[in-house]
């Protein structure tokens, strides 16, 4: 089963280009030890908040929503980066980031820090859905919330909790 590894960090955008290079790197290197795909994805601070994810049953005024500037504890002059690596499966995963973690290479350390590591937010989990790649007709779904199939033809099944406000 597909295995992600999750990452938010607040990172200071004056550090913005230097981060890049370390995650191109990075990106690289994790690659050669077995990880299928490296996203890195800057917060888009002109974009749409928390509310417009919501059905208009269940939304709420914006200010009530989280926020991942908020859970990444970013302050004035920082802004957010969410990233993932994707692995063909755990044992993968472990062994990978087990020669990621060790290799004096990766480290960086003739390099000022581009952000603070003590505030980066991380976790790793099975994948629960993937949508369809390029040649195949199906996603693969959880089954939960009365969804039970997506295609790319359209969706089938019942209500789901996003449309009743229950996710």
């Amino acid at each position: 089963m597909t295995y992600i590894d999750c990452f938010l960090a607040p990172i200071p955008r004056e550090n913005r280009a230097a981060y890049e290079e370390l995650a191109e790197i990075s990106a690289q290197v994790v690659k050669e030890y077995g990880a299928l795909r490296v996203v890195e994805c800057w917060l888009d601070e002109s974009g749409p908040d928390a509310s417009s994810y919501h059905g208009k049953v269940a939304r709420l005024e914006s200010e009530e929503y989280g926020s991942f500037v908020k859970a990444a504890g970013a302050g004035e002059g920082e802004t957010v980066v969410l990233s993932f690596i994707e692995w063909p499966d755990k044992a993968a995963r472990d062994a990978g980031m087990a020669r990621l973690t060790s290799d004096p290479c990766i480290q960086f350390l003739d390099r000022p820090p581009v952000f603070d590591g003590k505030r980066l937010l991380a976790a790793e989990r099975p994948a629960a859905l993937l949508a369809p790649q390029e040649g195949r007709k199906h996603s693969v779904v959880m089954i939960r919330n009365g969804w039970e199939t997506c295609s790319t033809g359209g969706r089938q099944a019942g209500k789901s909790q996003m449309d009743s406000g229950q996710v």
